[in-house]
């Protein structure tokens, strides 16, 4: 009996494209299905979550998640990156810096204990801390087979100094942002944030997407170009950017 999307509480997007907003954090996951393949974006809070979302992913592909996309470098998103042992990791050039650094792993670390994830498991994983293989600095063109090619995009700095961005093309096309974009609150502008550029990151996801795209954010519900558009004026006037 084959499973469906919402049996397992993820939300069908597109053909072969999903997504799942974590409980803690509202921080989405999502899932893109190829043939023998399966990109997983975003990896959870925990190994534990990763774990979980590992075997969701695979459950509703059939087979072994063979690709994972970090969008960026906060805890609530590649904590669970361990758990998918064997995956190819992609992320933005400059992300390992991060990720497999001693100060940046303490400061992954002291922000998630601060935001409640108990020690025990933020220490877990830190210690298992996965850093990309495959660092893009541009675009990188991902081929899952029978014709689905998905596009990494590195359009930040933004939210962080190293922001990717997925797109799935399609009918229609879905745009996974990180938290470049973030609909159930205020986009969060932390310490590593560059927000001088974050208004232009958001203008080159629009350029990706385009206008009839479904943006996926990294925290929240599935949103259209208008507001990714609003949120990027909304940025650029707390921010002080002018275009």
């Amino acid at each position: 009996m084959t499973v469906t999307w919402e049996e397992l509480g993820w939300e069908r997007v597109a053909t072969g494209v999903g997504r799942c907003r974590l409980p803690g954090w509202d921080c989405t996951a999502g899932l893109v299905i190829g043939e023998g393949t399966a990109l997983l974006i975003d990896a959870g809070s925990s190994l534990a979550e990763g774990a979980r979302l590992r075997a969701q992913a695979e459950e509703l592909a059939g087979h072994r998640v063979t690709h994972l996309a970090l969008t960026h470098a906060h805890f609530d998103h590649v904590f669970g990156a361990a758990a998918f042992a064997g995956a190819e990791v992609f992320g933005a050039v400059g992300v390992e810096t991060v990720l497999a650094g001693r100060l940046g792993r303490a400061e992954l670390r002291s922000d998630a204990v601060h935001n409640g994830l108990d020690p025990s498991l933020a220490d877990e994983a830190v210690d298992a801390l996965v850093s990309p293989g495959h660092h893009v600095s541009g675009e990188w063109t991902l081929d899952l087979g029978t014709g689905r090619q998905v596009l990494l995009a590195n359009v930040g700095p933004g939210h962080t100094a190293h922001d990717l961005a997925v797109l799935v093309p399609g009918s229609p096309e879905v745009v996974f942002c990180g938290d470049l974009v973030e609909e159930s609150g205020e986009p969060q502008a932390g310490p590593d944030a560059v927000p001088g550029h974050w208004p232009a990151a958001l203008d080159r996801l629009l350029d990706l997407g385009g206008a009839d795209a479904l943006y996926v954010p990294g925290h929240g519900a599935v949103v259209d170009a208008e507001f990714v558009r609003s949120q990027r004026d909304a940025l650029a006037l707390r921010f002080g950017v002018s275009r």
